[in-house]
């Protein structure tokens, strides 16, 4: 897929106030701090489209960005900042929530793991929750460049043999960076397919 436009369309904290229509919705999730703006920004071309913050945690919008005319990057808030306090936590959590359950529009989410981790809590017990609610999700391992081949390959069995304790299939995984684009022709090519199956129908 070559993605010839990327605009930025609203940032709302409501779900109702998402943009109208029918345009398929691929949304970005993951813990504060994984690398998700950088991410989109590497995926789309755009260095500024979503904006990076030394101050993890800062988003606490829904941000819609209109691709190619066509289908919508959606930037979730991260979760996961204890920082934020209780009720920021709260806040978060209903936003993140009230997306994910009530957007029909939202044909895939993306969840983004830190792939220089051991598994973490937060993030199995999100997953697991993905999994209650049957919401169609991929996964993204993301900051491959950080770790020698060896030793990303030995953290990625280690989250996907995890996962396989709980789930019999797993959803399909990405591995990624943004430093040198990993992953990037990947994630994109899932995104048409998903979307020409759309259209087929």
């Amino acid at each position: 897929m070559e993605i010839s436009s990327a605009e930025f369309v609203i940032s709302n904290t409501n779900v109702n106030k998402c943009p109208s229509g029918d345009f398929p919705e691929y949304a970005f999730i993951g813990r504060s701090n994984v690398g998700k703006s950088s991410l989109i920004n590497m995926l789309t071309n755009r260095k500024g489209l979503a904006m990076t913050s030394a101050t993890p945690g800062k988003t606490m919008l829904i941000n819609h960005f209109l691709i190619n005319k066509n289908w919508y990057l959606v930037d979730l808030p991260g979760y996961g900042y204890a920082k934020r306090g209780l009720k920021g936590q709260e806040q978060i959590r209903t936003i993140i929530e009230t997306y994910i359950l009530q957007r029909k529009q939202m044909t895939n989410l993306f969840v983004l793991l830190d792939s220089r981790l051991t598994p973490q809590k937060i993030d199995l017990d999100f997953i697991e929750w993905l999994g209650m609610n049957n919401i169609p999700f991929s996964i993204i391992f993301t900051k491959s460049d950080k770790l020698k081949g060896g030793q990303l390959k030995q953290n990625i069995n280690s989250y996907l043999k995890t996962l396989h304790e709980h789930w019999e299939e797993l959803p399909p995984h990405f591995i990624s960076s943004s430093e040198n684009r990993t992953g990037r022709l990947e994630i994109l090519s899932y995104i048409e397919q998903i979307n020409k199956t759309i259209h087929n129908l």
